[in-house]
């Protein structure tokens, strides 16, 4: 057999060890593992040289803005980052485009404007708001179920104006209606009432500082709304995921509902590992503003604590760019006035790398489960995503675990040139991206993938976690 590519010297992980082997690959696919390419007969090679290479990271949860928000990100500029960045699959949400993605048409309309664009594989969320809980127009979410989105998402605060909050009793009814899909239903974790109040008290009482903005939307916000969702939960049987979670109490929380045995689960972003509010908010203001905000440095170590028990199963960005000129910094905005969002797929793998594994807080077995593994199982992808088996899709995040480097905000391949990350050192970066056996990124030459490339990839199965909680 002739093989398309071999993917030479990679040190692939076996639990917490390592071996160097050699990856064939024919047809896009992990065709098998061999030690002695002699005699082997293939039409391209890669060289891994000897770096740590892991199943393709996943990032599932990004706001790329197309179409309809293409000022702040597009569909090639946030693939290209994300793939710069280590990631061969993201899962957009349903949000941030127009129109926004809660029926067939709509999904449609979303995947014919972005399909050629795209470096890496991409997946979506469905969608599901209060305005179709009142309209009687719930029946869409099994239609997009059956079109193959991976989960639906939920906002309990206001997003943008075309995807509406749901109050309580609406949630409730979305809760029922993916209930009968087996899909995810996950949920912007705030107390709507809790945040609105406090972010008028403190515009009244004159507050105009970076932190005001955390401090308004209180901890207690997060806990109350999480408490509500695992309620739900229980109540309907629904499999409830709590997206970009910033509360060491948070975890805590998913963790005790995990041991009653509810289908909970959680992700957090990098951001929430590493920055606090008083400084990064002091410091970035409004470039730091995000929803839910930053929190402090005790949250930092129990959300790095929750992705080591199990009580966070993975990592995801929240990528959210805006426009500096119009909506970072124009005349007349603030911290209270600014859109609230940061970029953040080139910077994840290399953050959790740096941070997690070459700091001894992650094990490298659970480094592949927080970067690929267990997001590709939560949405229905693995083993076509998130694995490195044979008959896997040849996804593969090549990294090089000794490179030091610093984050800088203007040197992206992202449209924001802005990230309160910057200045952060770190120790360890992906060196080349790998998507079904193509080679997207490479550091010495940049992006070397074409539009296009990307696929659309369909949720394949329902997958849980309960196998994976540690406890």
């Amino acid at each position: 057999m002739k093989y398309d590519v071999i993917v030479k010297n990679a040190r692939i992980p076996q639990g917490d060890n390592t071996i160097l082997t050699n990856i064939l690959i024919k047809d896009e696919k992990i065709a098998g593992f061999i030690q002695d390419l002699e005699g082997v007969d293939y039409a391209k090679e890669i060289d891994a040289e000897g770096h740590l290479t892991i199943p393709g990271c996943f990032d599932s949860h990004t706001h790329f803005m197309d179409p309809g928000f293409t000022h702040r990100e597009n569909f090639l500029t946030g693939t290209s980052s994300a793939a710069a960045g280590g990631i061969t699959t993201i899962m957009d949400m349903p949000c941030c485009s127009k129109p926004s993605v809660r029926s067939i048409p709509e999904l449609e309309s979303k995947l014919n404007a972005i399909k050629d664009k795209a470096i890496i594989d991409f997946a979506f969320w469905g969608g599901v708001t209060g305005e179709d809980v009142r309209n009687d127009n719930l029946e869409h979410v099994q239609a997009q179920a059956d079109y193959g989105v991976c989960a639906f998402k939920v906002y309990m605060t206001p997003s943008v104006p075309t995807y509406e909050r749901v109050t309580d009793p609406e949630m409730l009814e979305a809760f029922r209606a993916v209930a009968k899909t087996g899909l995810p239903v996950g949920i912007h974790a705030e107390n709507y009432a809790m945040c609105d109040y406090y972010v008028k008290k403190f515009q009244k009482e004159g507050r105009m500082d970076g932190p005001a903005w955390a401090e308004a939307r209180l901890e207690l916000a997060e806990k109350a709304a999480i408490q509500l969702g695992i309620s739900f939960a229980e109540e309907t049987g629904a499999r409830l995921h709590i997206v970009h979670m910033s509360t060491g109490i948070g975890a805590k929380l998913v963790g005790d509902a995990k041991k009653r045995g509810l289908d909970v689960t959680s992700e957090t972003c990098p951001h929430y590992l590493t920055l606090n509010y008083q400084d990064a908010m002091t410091e970035h203001k409004q470039y730091a503003k995000i929803a839910p905000p930053l929190r402090t440095k005790k949250d930092n170590k129990e959300l790095w604590e929750g992705l080591q028990n199990g009580s966070v199963d993975f990592i995801g960005t929240d990528h959210a760019p805006y426009e500096i000129e119009t909506e970072k910094e124009a005349e007349g905005v603030n911290i209270w006035t600014a859109f609230p969002g940061i970029p953040g797929v080139e910077t994840m793998v290399p953050i959790l790398v740096s941070e997690g594994y070459n700091k001894g807080r992650l094990t490298l077995s659970r480094l592949v489960e927080v970067l690929s593994t267990n997001a590709a199982k939560q949405y229905g992808l693995y083993p076509k995503k998130g694995a490195m088996h044979i008959g896997s899709d040849a996804d593969l995040t090549i990294i090089d675990l000794d490179r030091e480097w610093t984050i800088d905000q203007k040197k992206t391949y992202s449209m924001a040139k802005y990230n309160p990350l910057h200045g952060l050192q770190l120790k360890g970066k992906p060196v080349k991206t790998i998507v079904r056996g193509t080679l997207v990124y490479d550091d010495k030459e940049g992006i070397v993938g074409k539009e296009g490339f990307g696929q659309f990839v369909k949720r394949q199965s329902i997958q849980k976690l309960d196998k994976l909680i540690k406890y």
